[in-house]
């Protein structure tokens, strides 16, 4: 088998041939790609053709160690707390009789598990339940944290819901200015925390938001998109800088959690926020959306349905 290196290099060089935007420096990311999972590893799911299980299959489960994006932050320790909202929309199986049951699920996976789960691996997962006969609900949920927790490596948490709760996916809107109004020029399409500004004489508390969060799966290019939501009490922040850095995301490689704690990272150093909540809502893939939360002085996020969700 080929080494991890230059099966990142050749597989990074065939994305931007696809995708037809500018080819970076290939070394320097195909450095950033290795990881355990690594391109070469033929259980990864996403991006390669995959057999899409008829029976219930916790084996299609892939976990992928957080450490390995996290080593590019460079901090001792993690400043911040936080989970991982995935919202699956499309869970159905049958009952003792044979009769289809679906719901909708809403899995947090804390922050502090040592793995974060593969998003094609979960929709596989999920979809291994549709032709299996379960006696409850209650059954499948506590099936759904018994494989989660293990591949996670901590305690996962799910609530299932029917079309009865229908009433609490009312859409929603983030709270404080919206960012999207802005009458500013952007054309910086490359991550950098330097376009952050803050007045460290005006100390504030307020919420900010874009819907202009776009990012790049690491291993299909295909575009995350979602909004943003920033609460920080501290030096007022520039929002048209803060807009820029946002955007700055729109053609950047990484999973979307590792995205959000980058964000994380660089608003607090950037700006000296004393208090820091970074929470994205990114819209819906194959049935599952993604929404990571990460703050230094708040818990337990609201799961917000947004207009887009």
């Amino acid at each position: 088998m080929q080494g991890s290196g230059s099966v990142v290099r050749k597989w990074l060089g065939i994305l931007h041939k696809k995708a037809a935007i500018p080819a970076p420096n290939t070394a320097k990311y195909a450095n950033a790609f290795k990881r355990d999972l690594a391109l070469s590893n033929p259980t990864l799911p996403l991006g390669q053709e995959t057999r899409y299980p008829t029976q219930y299959e916790p084996g299609v489960l892939f976990a992928i160690p957080r450490s390995e994006s996290r080593s590019a932050l460079n901090v001792a320790t993690l400043p911040f707390h936080g989970v991982d909202i995935w919202n699956a929309w499309e869970l159905t199986w049958l009952d003792a009789k044979g009769m289809p049951q679906i719901a909708t699920a809403e899995i947090r996976v804390p922050a502090d598990t040592p793995n974060l789960i593969e998003s094609k691996s979960l929709k596989l997962y999920l979809n291994s339940f549709a032709m299996m006969p379960h006696t409850s609900r209650d059954c499948v949920r506590d099936l759904i944290v018994k494989d989660l927790s293990r591949s996670a490596g901590g305690t996962v948490t799910v609530i299932l819901s029917g079309h009865d709760d229908a009433t609490a996916s009312t859409i929603r809107s983030l709270p404080g200015g919206c960012l999207d109004r802005l009458d500013v020029s952007l054309d910086t399409f490359a991550v950098d925390a330097n376009l952050l500004r803050a007045d460290p004489a005006d100390i504030t508390e307020e919420s900010l938001h874009t819907h202009l969060l776009r990012s790049l799966c690491p291993v299909t290019a295909q575009p995350d998109i979602g909004s943003l939501s920033v609460r920080y009490k501290g030096p007022r922040i520039d929002p048209e800088a803060l807009l820029r850095y946002v955007v700055s995301y729109r053609q950047h490689n990484d999973f979307h959690e590792a995205c959000i704690e980058r964000m994380f990272i660089d608003i607090q150093q950037q700006c000296g926020t004393e208090s820091l909540s970074v929470y994205a809502r990114y819209q819906r893939r194959g049935g599952l959306d993604i929404n990571p939360f990460r703050s230094n002085f708040e818990y337990e996020p609201e799961n917000l349905r947004l207009w887009r969700q």
